[in-house]
């Protein structure tokens, strides 16, 4: 019998023993698997390693999340992809592969899903079918369900890292250089507004957790997000935030009511996430009422291209004059680091951009740092971080008694 009959054979087994009269721990649901294993004929002929890794398995599909359990638990992997119960693709390295087993059925990767979103208080069904979860860890999960899915439930997890990358790493990583960490560093202290612009798995969530590292620990700061992944470190006056789904009864909380509703925490700074829509429109608000330091990131392709981006989501949320949103944003950002990733798959600051000010109907921007591409070697983009022009606006440096020297 091979590997795959013997399991399936051990997790009838088990589920029989179960039963439904009671509820059993995760110590006696091993132990009954370990006893199955004993008595099992199936397995007597398989190797000590063998029966372990089986029984792990039953385990993990009877209590667990499945064949995504091991992965969870596997640091080296980056992403996890579900296209329909059968097709699992998991991202190690930089490097896709297809795994050569799924789920047993659509009803099981269900079942796993539910158990995901119900472990953060979420909702998703067919009247409700795309949702914004996270795991115990803080991975990101996003879920998408039929009818709105023609390939079945589709699961993407992105995994972070399990200490935080701090700006040692970013350096050792050749991501940024030591001249322009410093700059960003100061600039943080001083409370510049810094919006992270990049797109999809370019390094946003991870770049605004580095940052936020150098934010005064003596600092009230709030942190707003779809579904909770930063990870500030050092901040002991930290509050964090996350928005709810509606349906069931409960009120939908959106991140525009969340900031609406941290502006009357007395935050010194405020963090959101990530902006996509109608909430760019209270954060730029924010950011002209005081609250100095803040920061967000927002999917794009340039620095200049993610100025266009957060005009279109502040007309999505209010009929304004197209003059008056490009006047908000000049006032309300101060710099946009914009990260990129390259065709060798690593991850780099390639834009460090000034917004100074709006004049004649446009949004006047510098650039301070760009990336410079030098070739490549053995498969490696070779390149670096170069300065390009002065820092213009220079008040907050001087009122937090700082300088770029």
């Amino acid at each position: 019998m091979d590997a795959q009959k013997a399991r399936e054979e051990l997790k009838k087994t088990v589920r029989d023993r179960l039963g439904y009269g009671r509820e059993y721990s995760d110590e006696e649901v091993s132990g009954m698997i370990d006893d199955c294993i004993m008595e099992s004929s199936c397995l007597r002929l398989f190797p000590v390693g063998e029966k372990r890794r089986i029984g792990k398995e039953v385990f993990d599909s009877l209590r667990r999340l499945d064949i995504l359990q091991s992965f969870i638990e596997d640091r080296s992997v980056t992403e996890v992809m579900i296209n329909g119960y059968q097709n699992v693709f998991v991202e190690k390295a930089g490097a896709l592969t297809k795994l050569e087993r799924g789920f047993d059925s659509e009803e099981k990767l269900m079942d796993v899903i539910q158990q995901i979103v119900a472990g953060c208080n979420r909702t998703v069904n067919e009247a409700s079918p795309i949702v914004d979860a996270r795991l115990a860890d803080g991975s990101r999960v996003n879920i998408v369900l039929p009818p709105v899915s023609l390939s079945g439930p589709i699961v993407t997890i992105r995994r972070f890292p399990e200490k935080p990358v701090t700006m040692e790493g970013l350096l050792r990583f050749g991501s940024i250089t030591e001249e322009a960490s410093e700059f960003l560093k100061t600039l943080v202290r001083a409370k510049y507004n810094i919006f992270i612009s990049g797109g999809t798995g370019s390094g946003k969530t991870t770049f605004l957790n580095v940052l936020s590292g150098f934010i005064p620990s003596d600092e009230r700061v709030i942190t707003i997000e779809d579904s909770a992944e930063l990870r500030l470190q050092g901040i002991e006056n930290l509050v964090r935030l996350e928005t709810r789904n509606g349906g069931q009864g409960a009120e939908e909380i959106s991140i525009r009511d969340l900031i609406r509703s941290s502006l009357r925490m007395r935050p010194d700074r405020i963090i959101v996430g990530e902006v996509r829509g109608g909430e760019a429109l209270d954060m730029l608000q924010c950011l002209n009422t005081g609250h100095d330091g803040s920061m967000s990131t927002g999917h794009a392709n340039s620095s200049k291209d993610m100025l266009s981006r957060l005009e279109n989501m502040v007309l999505m949320a209010a009929e304004l004059p197209l003059s008056a949103v490009r006047a908000q944003i000049a006032s309300g950002l101060d710099v946009i680091v914009h990260l990129g990733r390259l065709r060798d798959r690593t991850r780099k600051v390639l834009d460090i951009s000034e917004v100074c000010g709006y004049e004649n109907g446009e949004i006047s921007l510098k650039g301070l740092y760009g990336f410079v591409e030098e070739g490549s070697e053995n498969g490696k983009v070779k390149g670096c971080l170069r300065k390009t022009g002065e820092l213009e606006k220079r008040e907050k440096l001087e009122r937090a008694g700082l300088s770029l020297s």
